[in-house]
């Protein structure tokens, strides 16, 4: 009896290995930390694997479209995933919001960023914003500038990053005293200062998911959309600074 038991866990062992997958995903900059996390359980919950790659939303989708090998799209909005499905590239049905971001003034020099005021004094030389053509959270930050009226004092001292991810490097090494990032960059951290924006000054950041074709027929890619939407990868979204829809 003792000898089958064994036998039967080595061909169970062997089976796992072998139905593990891989699934390659494209995540928006200002989800890496989460994204990070999240793979870790995903690894750990499924015996599969996720490779992420980090990048603004817009370059992302161009790439998706020029045939990049992804199989999951996590983006910073809700437009793109959309957009996925209706040309083809996305699987209808399968959207869906998997975390809604915060905006947040923040400056690594501690006292600099109090509020608004922050930004009608203008005492700062560079500002830094993700590119607002193709990163939702640098749309915000010129929506939010525009609402409190300083867009136009602050354009000369505007310095755009490619992603959201690059705009915090940005603030966090000095080369900006301020700049606008997200809420889930700076939630593990009370260093510098920060202002979380009102969310009635910009459209809410709602960060949609969506299966890509390529990923159709990839077990990993489906077990982690589904990892996405439950409760472990919930609180670790939740973890850092972002709202759930769900």
């Amino acid at each position: 009896m003792h000898r089958v038991l064994i036998a039967v866990h080595v061909v169970a062992t062997l089976t796992v290995t072998a139905q593990a997958k891989t699934v390659n995903v494209a995540v928006a900059a200002n989800f890496t930390d989460a994204a990070n996390e999240i793979a870790a359980a995903f690894a750990d919950a499924t015996e599969h694997d996720a490779v992420l790659s980090f990048g603004a939303t817009g370059q992302f989708y161009a790439q998706i479209t020029q045939g990049a090998p992804f199989q999951v799209f996590l983006a910073a909005d809700d437009e793109r995933t959309a957009l996925a499905v209706r040309e083809g590239y996305g699987v209808d049905g399968t959207v869906f919001t998997y975390a809604i971001g915060q905006l947040v003034l923040y400056s690594a020099e501690a006292g600099k960023v109090t509020g608004p005021e922050t930004l009608r004094a203008g005492n700062f030389q560079q500002i830094a914003i993700a590119n607002p053509e193709t990163a939702p959270y640098g749309a915000a930050a010129v929506e939010t500038m525009k609402a409190l009226e300083v867009y136009d004092s602050l354009t000369s001292k505007i310095v755009q990053g490619q992603s959201i991810g690059q705009a915090y490097q940005f603030v966090e090494t000095g080369n900006a005293e301020v700049g606008f990032v997200a809420l889930g960059q700076v939630s593990q951290t009370d260093a510098g200062s920060r202002w979380v924006v009102p969310q009635d000054l910009y459209r809410p950041i709602r960060q949609d998911a969506v299966l890509l074709k390529t990923g159709e027929d990839n077990p990993a890619a489906l077990a982690f959309l589904d990892f996405l939407k439950g409760e472990e990868a919930g609180a670790i979204i939740r973890k850092f600074g972002y709202a759930i829809a769900r």
